[in-house]
Formats: structure tokens, sequence, C-alpha cells
């Protein structure tokens, strides 16, 4: 897929050669991809990478993270293939979370990117009021303010 300038058509073709196109409103890659990079997909995602946990030991885990939001996005997470959910018959049962095969890939990608947020989180907080400062003033730049997740 190529991205040329801003008013130019993204062309169909997925990118690496793929079927999927995220640019395309329509195209389940979309979906997928707000499910990995969502603020509470990505934190599960990086817990599971260190192993599999209870539903309370995720919730722990991720601070400031919601009952309701951990389940939806354990939900998502395990219905794009990521996230397989095993209950143990026992009493009470037990029920955890690990990654699939393809989940532990996704997850790698995501940590490598975590991983560069973090190590270059004085460099992005010391740009961020200067790309402000400069984009009202560059021609073809949008600055829209997007509300956060609830949650």
């Amino acid at each position: 897929m190529s991205i040329t300038s801003l008013g130019e058509s993204v062309t169909a073709q997925g990118r690496n050669g793929g079927v999927g196109s995220v640019f395309a409103t329509d195209c389940p890659s979309r979906a997928v991809l707000q499910h990995v990079t969502s603020r509470w997909g990505l934190l599960i995602l990086l817990l599971l990478l260190k192993g599999s946990r209870r539903f309370s030991e995720l919730r722990h885990g991720i601070d400031g993270v919601s009952e309701k939001m951990l389940a939806q996005s354990l939900r998502a997470l395990e219905a794009d293939g990521f996230v397989i959910r095993t209950v143990q018959e026992q009493v009470p049962p037990r029920v955890e979370y690990g990654l699939s095969a393809i989940g532990v890939e996704v997850a790698l990608h995501v940590e490598a990117l975590a991983d560069w947020i973090e190590a270059n989180l004085p460099r992005i907080q010391q740009a961020a009021p200067e790309a402000l400062d400069g984009a009202a003033d560059t021609p073809g730049v949008r600055l829209d303010i997007v509300g956060g997740e609830s949650g």
C-alpha cells in the first residue's frame, strides 16, 4: 500500500502484498488493528507475553483498567485468535488467559513499539510541544483533538 500525500488515494492492495487494507473502511484488518493497538489491548498483549494470567492478575497488573474494559478487550483479542481462554475444571472453575502462536507474534511487534516509546519518551515529550507549535503553520497538516477511551 502506498501513501503519497494528502488528497491522493491509497492503493487497494494490502501492505507488503497482503490482502488487508487498513485504509479501507470496510476491511476487517482495521478492526484487528483497533483491538491490538487499543489502550487495553496493547497492555494485555504485553502482560500475556510474560505468561498466562488469570483475570484478576491481569486486572491488578494493568493500572486503571476496569473489569468491563478488560473483559471487552480480552473477548476482542480472543475473537481475533490472539488470546486463548482456558477453563480448568475444578471448583470454583479456574480461567486463564494466554497467547496463541499468532498472539505471541503480534505481541512481540507491540513490545518493540512499547520499548521504543519508553526508550524515547524524553524526546517524544520534548517534540510534542514543538510539533503543536509548528503544525498550525504547515500546509496540509490538520490538528484534531481526539477524545480518549472510556473505561
